[in-house]
C-alpha cells in the first residue's frame, strides 16, 4: 500500500511491446493517412511562419514610412517627402503581394492572425499619407484597389507552322478586412495628434483646428460602433479619445493664449499639457 499505481502497459513485457511496434505495417491505410495528415500540418505550419515573417517586414517598412511622413511639416520641400513615401509604400505592397501569393487557394481567415498586425500598420501608413495629401480619410475600397497585383507569364506553345508566345495574365489580390481597417484608422489618430504638435512647433496654426474637426468625426464614427463591434476596436476607442482630447486642448490653448505665447514656445506648452493629461488619466 502507498506505492505507485501500476500502469496498464506495465503488465506486458517490454519485448512484447517492441514486437508489436515492429509488426506495424508502414504501408497500411491507417499509417498512410497519418503520414498525409503530418505532411499537411507541416506544410500549413511552414506557411504560417512565412506569413508571420512577411507581416513583420510589412510592419517595419510601414513604420519607417510613417516616420518619414512626420518630416513633412518641417521639410522645405514636402513633395520630395511624399514621393519618397510613395516609393516606400510600393515596396510594402510588394511584400503584400507575396502574402497574396502565399494565400492562393487558402482561406485567408485561417491565417488572419499571422498577417493582421502588418495589414493594420499598412492601413495606418497609407491613411496617414492620404490625409496629408487630401485632408480626408481613405476608404477601405480605395485601399483594396491598391492591393490588386498583376503579372505576365509567358508560356511557349507549339503550332503546326511556328512557335509563338502567349501571354497569360495572372492576378493576385488581398483584401483588408473591415476590422483591420478600423484598427489601422484608430492607430492613425495617434499619428495625427503628433502631427498637430509638430505643426504648431513649426508655426502652423491652422492644422490643429483641421485635425480637431477631423478627429472628432472619426471619434463620432467609432462611437456608433460602441461595444457591438470586435473587442479590439472597442479597446482602441479609449486611446482615440485621449488623442482627441490632446488635440482639442492644443486648439483651446491656441485660441485663448495663442497671442501671448511665442510660436517657438507653443510646442513646449503643448508637450507639458499633454503630460499633465496623461497623469490625470493614469496613462504611463
Amino acid at each position: 500500500s502507498g506505492g505507485f499505481r501500476k500502469r496498464k502497459h506495465d503488465n506486458f513485457p517490454h519485448g512484447q511491446r517492441r514486437e508489436e511496434k515492429e509488426n506495424v505495417n508502414p504501408s497500411s491505410a491507417l499509417m498512410t493517412s497519418f503520414k498525409s495528415f503530418q505532411l499537411e500540418l507541416d506544410t500549413r505550419h511552414d506557411k504560417y511562419e512565412r506569413l508571420v515573417k512577411l507581416s513583420r517586414d510589412i510592419t517595419i517598412e510601414s513604420k519607417r514610412t510613417i516616420f518619414l511622413l512626420h518630416r513633412f511639416t518641417s521639410a522645405p520641400n514636402g513633395e520630395e517627402i511624399l514621393n519618397e513615401s510613395e516609393v516606400k509604400l510600393h515596396a510594402v505592397r510588394q511584400k503584400i503581394k507575396q502574402v497574396a501569393q502565399e494565400l492562393i487557394g487558402e482561406d485567408m481567415y485561417q491565417f488572419h492572425r499571422a498577417i493582421s498586425p502588418g495589414l493594420q500598420e499598412y492601413v495606418e501608413a497609407v491613411s496617414f499619407q492620404y490625409f496629408i495629401k487630401t485632408r480626408s480619410l481613405i476608404s477601405v475600397e480605395e485601399i483594396n484597389k491598391q492591393l490588386i497585383f498583376t503579372a505576365e507569364d509567358r508560356e511557349e506553345t507549339t503550332n503546326m507552322t511556328s512557335n509563338s508566345h502567349d501571354k497569360q495574365q495572372h492576378t493576385w489580390s488581398l483584401k483588408v478586412t473591415p476590422v483591420d481597417y478600423l484598427l489601422g484608422v484608430a492607430d492613425l489618430t495617434g499619428e495625427l495628434m503628433r502631427l498637430c504638435i509638430s505643426s504648431v512647433g513649426n508655426g502652423d496654426i491652422d492644422t490643429p483646428f483641421e485635425l480637431s474637426q477631423f478627429l472628432r468625426q472619426i471619434y463620432d464614427g467609432f462611437t456608433y460602433i460602441g461595444n457591438t463591434g470586435p473587442y479590439e476596436v472597442s479597446k482602441k476607442l479609449y486611446t482615440l479619445k485621449q488623442s482627441l482630447a490632446k488635440v482639442e486642448n492644443a486648439c483651446y490653448t491656441l485660441k485663448v493664449r495663442g497671442s501671448e505665447i511665442p510660436k517657438h514656445m507653443l510646442a513646449d506648452v503643448f508637450s507639458s499639457k499633454t503630460e499633465l493629461i496623461d497623469q490625470d488619466e493614469g496613462l504611463p
